[in-house]
Formats: structure tokens, C-alpha cells, sequence
């Protein structure tokens, strides 16, 4: 890469070696008109002469190397998937921005592999992610002015595409259990707790049963639910080992196949997840009546988002 000064007829369609700033004393304004690294064009020729620019310092790329925006460009469209768009580049930055709602799906060792190469600087928000419209999920430049095309080659090839996962428009029950709830003793708390949750979701309330603590009547319950519409079916309480906790041998009974019980995470580590046909069941540990936030909010994330 070569640094030269020439005349501004003879730097159209070199990059700007720096930024070139504009002054203007009638409005008061001071600030970059041109920025490193812009591809000086015909139309930019009457802006120079106003601002008192006959020379710029341009710069010569050999065959080998490839301007940061055009490095920061190929990169981007590498790593654009579903649900993405790209602004930039600018002065080699380019950031993938979610165009809706949804769960943030990337490969980590893409970020890494990426990363190995001291000329690039990448960073991300936190794999499945909950993002909105304009929210940035990954922003990445280039270090050096320009690029060595075996270095953009390499991170292309490590590219594997990021994408924005939409929420499924489920509709999800509950079966409350515990005598004390049935009874009328004690308040349920978990239906507003999770009408919010199916807010932030955009799933529907498809029904609630009351059941004791029997895993016969439960089993009832979910079945029920189940047949009735219900893409999800969540069982809360009695998920804990005493003597009155049925409800994950209620889940076993109603179900095809239990995926897993027991979640490294709290509060919420005795949550349960089985699968009955398309449908899924959660067994909910009691955290989530008194708990706003818990373990099952990250799994109706994963749910929502499959």
C-alpha cells in the first residue's frame, strides 16, 4: 500500500488516505465531509474545489490487498442471515441490525475463529438473545486501512451465517397444581406472571386447570389440554421430592418422552421438559408463583424461537 499526493482530477476512484473536513463560517460548522477511506468520484470534484482542495492524499492498493469497506462488505454479506440487514460499511465498520423481533441464532466459534486474525475486531450480543427491530446483534471493522485479500479470505470462509429467529404464535395452558390452590386457600400468582410472559412472547393463553396434588387428576388435566390445542401444557408445582410432589410422574404418564429434569440455573433448577406428539410439557418448580424471572423464561424463550 502506497501514500500519495496527487491532483483531485487525477484521485478519482482512489480511497482518501484521512478525513477531509469541511469548515463553514456562515453556518458554524465544522466536521468531516469526506471520510478515510472514501472512493473519490467525479461528482465529488466541485465539494473539493469549494472546500480549497486542488491535492489529496490518496492511497495505491497492490493487487494483493482490498480496502477496509470492501473487506468489511464481503464480510458482512458472509454473516447476513435470516431476519438481518447491513448498515454500512463506514470507514471499514459494517453492523448486522435485526429486522424484527426474536431470538439472536449464531455459531460461537465463528466469532472466534474470526477474532484469531488481529486485523479484524468482532463482537456480538450474547448468542440466543431476545432482540427487537434495530437492535444491534453484531459489529465488526477492520484495523488496518487495507487488507490483505488472504485475510478476508480466510474470514470469509470461517463466516457462518447469524440470523434473527422469529416467535411462534403458540398457545400455551397451565395446570396449577396443590390442594391449597384448589381449595381456594391460596392464591395462584403464576397466570399474571405468565400473561406478561406470552406479552413479551406474542404466544396466546390457551386454559388453566386446578388439580390437587393426585398425579391421576394432573395427568387428566394435561391430557386435556393437550387435545384441546395446547402447543405448550405447563405444570406448575410439586416438581420438588416430598411426599405430595407428583406432578413429574404425572408429566411421564401424559407424555411420549421426558427430554430432560434438572437445569444448571436458578431459581428454577427442578424444571422439567417432555414431549407428547407436536405438543411440549414443562413441569414449573413453585419459584415461578413468587419469582418473576426464572429458569422457565429462558426454555418458553427456546420454545417460542424453535
Amino acid at each position: 500500500m502506497k501514500v500519495s499526493t496527487i491532483a483531485i482530477e487525477d484521485a478519482v476512484g482512489f480511497p482518501l488516505a484521512h478525513d477531509l473536513t469541511q469548515v463553514d463560517a456562515e453556518k458554524g460548522t465544522k466536521g468531516a465531509r469526506f471520510r478515510r477511506g472514501h472512493l473519490v468520484s467525479e461528482g465529488d470534484l466541485p465539494v473539493l474545489r469549494r472546500m480549497g482542495r486542488l491535492n489529496l492524499t490518496v492511497l495505491d492498493l497492490e493487487e494483493s490487498e482490498v480496502h477496509e469497506d470492501e473487506a468489511a462488505k464481503s464480510l458482512a454479506e458472509a454473516l447476513r442471515g435470516e431476519g438481518l440487514e447491513i448498515e454500512g460499511p463506514e470507514e471499514g465498520r459494517c453492523r448486522l441490525v435485526s429486522l424484527r423481533k426474536g431470538i439472536v441464532r449464531f455459531d460461537p466459534e465463528t466469532v472466534k475463529r474470526i477474532n484469531l486474525d488481529r486485523e479484524w475486531s468482532f463482537g456480538t450480543c450474547p448468542a440466543n438473545a431476545v432482540v427487537e427491530p434495530g437492535s444491534t446483534v453484531a459489529a465488526f471493522r477492520i484495523l488496518p486501512l487495507a487488507l490483505e485479500r488472504a485475510s478476508l479470505e480466510r474470514a470469509v470462509e470461517a463466516a457462518r451465517p447469524f440470523s434473527v429467529k422469529p416467535f411462534l404464535p403458540l398457545r400455551v395452558a397451565l395446570v396449577t397444581t396443590g390442594s391449597e390452590i384448589k381449595a381456594g386457600l391460596v392464591k395462584d400468582t403464576v397466570r399474571e406472571k405468565l400473561d406478561r410472559k406470552l406479552d413479551e412472547l406474542g404466544g396466546a393463553f390457551a386454559g388453566q386447570r386446578f388439580c390437587g396434588d393426585g398425579a391421576a387428576e394432573i395427568e387428566v388435566a394435561v391430557r386435556e389440554l393437550l387435545a384441546g390445542g395446547a402447543d405448550i401444557v405447563i405444570c406448575t408445582g410439586g416438581m420438588s421430592v416430598d411426599a405430595d410432589d407428583r406432578t413429574p410422574e404425572a408429566i411421564r404418564r401424559a407424555t411420549d418422552e421426558v427430554l430432560f429434569r434438572g437445569v444448571p440455573a436458578m431459581p428454577g433448577s427442578n424444571l422439567m421438559l417432555a414431549k407428547s406428539g407436536a405438543g411440549w410439557v414443562i413441569g414449573a418448580p413453585a419459584c415461578a408463583a413468587h419469582d418473576e424471572r426464572t429458569a422457565l423464561d429462558r426454555l418458553l424463550i427456546a420454545l417460542f424461537a424453535e
